[in-house]
């Protein structure tokens, strides 16, 4: 019987059961908080955090929850274990920064973004105003990245609802993202040839041995002066630039689907986009939420009881 196992956080564990709550057996297991049987898939949930499914179709159930899962291993790692060392004076260096947007909204696609910033730019990248995109607010990021497109050698990816909800049930968000993380790097290098960069900042997303892995069946893999941080976007302005062109896709690409769907398509996965979501069911069912959303994304069974499907 095909099985995934994930571990999730207490508070995780208790959205589950209320995600679940239609689907419940009358009994758990000893050290089990819940026990459900979705369709095909039976749950079991422990108080030790984690969470087995089994049944033909438990890859795509447990990928539901797999950002969690993913981020509860990241936070069990120290700083240290996570990035990179970086070399002295890396910060100006002329450096390819890759980011991606995204991959936490339910509506939206994934942007990946690789950007290279030679160290003559630093001025004028500054200048214009490059800096964390935490820290600007959305109109400003529109108008900072217009300029960044205009100069400045980058990359970009983008993987609609539509091309996501096809390719996630085979493959992890992490793999997802590595692949186009390393497809990135590969073609701004071709595109900069014969320049080579000092080095290459990826922001990280997981540890690097799980990055290396999941880019081990592509045929062009991008090791060489390969770095990875957290909040890289403080560590180098490339990060940061490619950042907000990364940022400015994704909200390029909300604007439009708010046109073509005729109501706010928001970002970020709150009880907002529930309701949208749920009007876009009641509309045209799955195939038409799945033009906007991420399906694998709790929020799709939240829209479908709001919408009484």
């Amino acid at each position: 019987m095909s099985q995934e196992v994930l571990t999730v956080s207490p508070q995780t564990l208790q959205e589950m059961k209320k995600d679940y709550a239609a689907f419940l057996k009358p009994s758990t297991p000893p050290g089990g908080l819940f026990a459900a049987k979705k369709n095909t898939v039976n749950i079991t949930a422990y108080l030790s955090g984690k969470v087995l499914f089994q049944g033909p179709t438990s890859q795509q159930e447990a990928a539901i929850w797999a950002d969690k899962s993913q981020s509860i291993a990241l936070n069990k790692k120290t700083k240290k274990e996570i990035n990179t060392p970086l070399p002295k004076g890396f910060s100006q260096w002329s450096v390819i920064g890759s980011d991606e947007v995204g991959n936490g909204s339910y509506f939206g696609p994934l942007t990946v973004v690789a950007a290279y910033v030679d160290s003559s730019q630093f001025s004028l990248v500054k200048e214009l105003g490059v800096r964390d995109s935490k820290e600007m607010k959305d109109p400003e990021i529109m108008v900072v990245a217009k300029d960044l497109i205009a100069f400045l050698p980058h990359s970009l990816l983008t993987v609609t609802p539509e091309k996501y909800n096809a390719i996630q049930p085979t493959m992890t968000q992490g793999k997802m993202k590595a692949v186009l993380h390393n497809q990135a790097l590969g073609h701004l290098l071709t595109k900069i040839h014969p320049v080579v960069p000092d080095g290459i900042l990826i922001d990280q997303f997981e540890l690097p041995a799980t990055y290396f892995k999941h880019i081990a069946d592509q045929p062009n893999q991008i090791k060489e002066s390969l770095y990875f941080q957290t909040k890289g976007e403080s560590h180098h302005l490339a990060v940061a630039a490619a950042s907000i062109i990364a940022r400015y896709a994704f909200l390029t690409s909300l604007e439009t689907m708010t046109k073509d769907a005729g109501m706010k398509i928001p970002s970020g996965a709150s009880s907002q986009a529930d309701l949208v979501a749920a009007k876009l069911l009641k509309r045209g069912g799955l195939p038409l939420l799945g033009k906007y959303a991420k399906l694998h994304f709790a929020n799709t069974q939240k829209a479908q009881k709001i919408a009484g499907l």
